[in-house]
């Protein structure tokens, strides 16, 4: 009874797809069920798509994945823990894009140099003590010139103090899953005991990336900062990608001993992100070269399948025992846009998953059901189904007459 009715609803089932500009009708009948162990829901940021990168770059690690939903295209030691230098900056920049968000601190807002951001080694703006600059200049000099005396600075203004920025550093990594990442201080410095992974890059660059403020820094290829006091610095972007690779709008890089020359950059085209990581590789120009190797792959052979949007309507309705209507209607109750090879849409399949009837009352929005999501016949996801009205419950024959009875009694 059960096949026959859930085969009768759900052989009229369509989901509007774009594809080509125009609908594409998905059949959702029930079809035979597949091995057990393809049944496992397999998360979209741990399943890459190739088990084994299609290029052999010299570098420790190495991932590449689709910015918006986190698919991995492919990896290479992603999950093994290094140091990624100046690469860091991305969790201090993400905490500076949050802190701009949520008006904890303003574009325009001046922050005063103190001796401790003005004395830091490595990459600089060359910042002077009580040296009076924006955050946003700030953000600019982190994100263009990977300059340390502006992100000790700026974590200053967000904390009070670097280690206290330091400590909400990992726990925004832990709150974003980045399980193999430790920080020790807000600019990648050599420093025992901070280190990170291409996955746990990818997933902070990925949520940096996420934010349009962002970009109005990364693509600066060259401007100067002015001091203040007469002097002007040159600030020259790290990231040689901007000028090597189409679409390429931001990214940062790093480079230390320790680390080896490291980049997370990013690039779109249409309406696809790629984000590349790359750690460890043997020379700048080796890093920039794997990294666009990486993005030139994923581009030329991946694109967004639409699956589902949130709200699409479910031909047919589910019946309803009790009610006062017979059926509810149905709608997608997610969304969700895949990365397919280009030319294999016909991998995907979707399966309903719907009960053979909903018993009185429904209320609208009540998820009721899911559609499985299947890619060569394995689960990678489920795209929920909700009501889409409510239906009330029939009032019982005794109470109806008990009730009529109250109502029109009088006394």
């Amino acid at each position: 009874m059960r096949k026959n009715i859930l085969a009768l609803l759900l052989s009229a089932l369509l989901l509007c797809v774009p594809l080509t500009g125009r609908c594409q009708e998905i059949d959702l009948s029930p079809a035979p069920s597949p091995a057990p162990e393809a049944l496992a829901l397999t998360p979209l940021s741990d399943a890459p798509l190739l088990e084994a990168p299609p290029i052999h770059p010299a570098c420790a690690a190495m991932l590449l994945a689709e910015a918006d939903s986190g698919q991995v295209i492919f990896q290479m030691n992603a999950d093994r823990p290094r140091p990624v230098a100046s690469v860091t900056k991305m969790m201090t920049i993400l905490l500076a894009l949050e802190a701009l968000d949520a008006v904890r601190l303003t574009p325009q807002q001046v922050v005063t140099v103190s001796q401790a951001a003005a004395g830091m080694g490595g990459s600089q703006v060359l910042l002077d003590v009580n040296e009076r600059q924006t955050v946003d200049t700030l953000l600019r000099c982190m994100i263009v010139g990977s300059a340390n005396d502006a992100a000790v600075a700026l974590a200053e203004a967000m904390y009070g103090s670097e280690a206290l920025c330091v400590e909400a550093m990992n726990r925004r990594a832990e709150a974003l899953g980045m399980a193999d990442t430790h920080f020790e201080n807000c600019t990648g410095l050599p420093a025992a005991g901070q280190h990170t992974t291409a996955r746990d890059v990818a997933v902070m660059s990925r949520q940096v990336f996420a934010h349009p403020r962002y970009f109005d820094h990364s693509a600066v290829w060259m401007e100067d900062i002015d001091h203040g006091d007469g002097r002007v610095t040159q600030l020259v972007n790290t990231n040689k990608l901007l000028r090597l690779c189409d679409g390429c709008d931001g990214g940062k890089t790093g480079s230390t001993k320790e680390a080896g020359y490291c980049v997370s950059a990013t690039a779109r085209r249409g309406d696809m992100r790629l984000v590349a990581v790359v750690l460890g590789a043997e020379s700048g120009k080796e890093r920039f070269a794997i990294a666009r190797e990486m993005l030139e792959y994923g581009f030329a052979n991946y694109r967004r399948y639409p699956v589902a949007v949130r709200g699409t309507k479910v031909r047919g309705q589910l019946p309803v025992t009790g009610g006062t209507a017979e059926g509810v209607a149905l709608v997608l109750d997610g969304n969700l846009t895949l990365l397919i090879p280009r030319g294999d849409e016909q991998r995907v399949t979707l399966e309903p998953a719907l009960p053979e009837a909903l018993p009185a009352p429904v209320e609208k929005g009540r998820q009721v059901g899911h559609v499985r999501v299947l890619v060569d016949g394995r689960e990678t996801a489920q795209i929920p189904v909700a009501a889409a009205e409510d239906v009330a419950a029939k009032a019982a024959g005794l109470k109806r007459i008990i009730d009529r009875w109250v109502c029109n009694y009088r006394f």
